[in-house]
């Protein structure tokens, strides 16, 4: 799992890292990772609705890397941390308007049909992508501070990146045992059956 969020994020590691030293480099580093890990996972065959990440991101840094090589001086790149994940929020935020959790796709890699049929299981994605939302949201807003208040803060910039990965990361790992086993408590089913 922790592998699957390093190469999901990849894009959006390399953009914080090497925009440190140059936006434009940053921002074409990071579109370049997002078609690279797009076209591979297109060429094994996974779904649209589990590459939901994997195109936003395809899409945002597209976007910035227009706007880094259009206007290199704007203000706009200040603010590239809290932008990307303000872009997240909105993707993950989007995808619950919708009704299909960005989750739902992820979660269906390690599932069959069955069981990404099932009520419990749409429950538990979209309950992880909320946490995910919130995640990105609030660290949208507090990076957005930061940027502002304290640009050269680059050590509570990373640490607030840190901390909301950490957080939904640690939830998504932990949350789908507890909603079972309460599921099934809450039901009367055998868990040993069941398997």
């Amino acid at each position: 799992m922790l592998l699957y969020y390093v190469r999901t994020f990849l894009p959006w590691i390399l953009l914080a890292v090497v925009s440190g030293w140059n936006d434009r480099a940053g921002a074409a580093a990071g579109l370049a990772a997002a078609l690279v890990l797009l076209a591979q996972d297109l060429r094994r065959g996974h779904r649209l609705d589990s590459l939901i990440l994997e195109l936003s991101a395809t899409v945002f840094m597209a976007l910035l890397t227009a706007l880094a090589f259009a206007a290199p001086g704007s203000s706009l790149l200040d603010y590239g941390a809290s932008m990307a994940i303000g872009w997240l929020a909105l993707t993950a935020w989007g995808t619950l308007l919708a009704g299909r959790p960005f989750t739902e796709g992820v979660g269906r890699r390690g599932v069959g049909d069955e069981i990404a049929a099932t009520d419990l299981f749409k429950r538990i994605t979209t309950v992880i992508a909320i946490v995910w939302a919130i995640s990105f949201t609030v660290m949208a807003l507090v990076l957005a501070y930061v940027q502002h208040a304290a640009p050269d803060g680059t050590a509570l910039l990373v640490a607030v990146k840190i901390a909301g990965f950490t957080v939904p990361i640690v939830f998504t790992a932990r949350y789908p045992e507890i909603a079972q086993q309460r599921h099934f408590a809450r039901h009367g089913i055998d868990r040993e059956a069941v398997r």
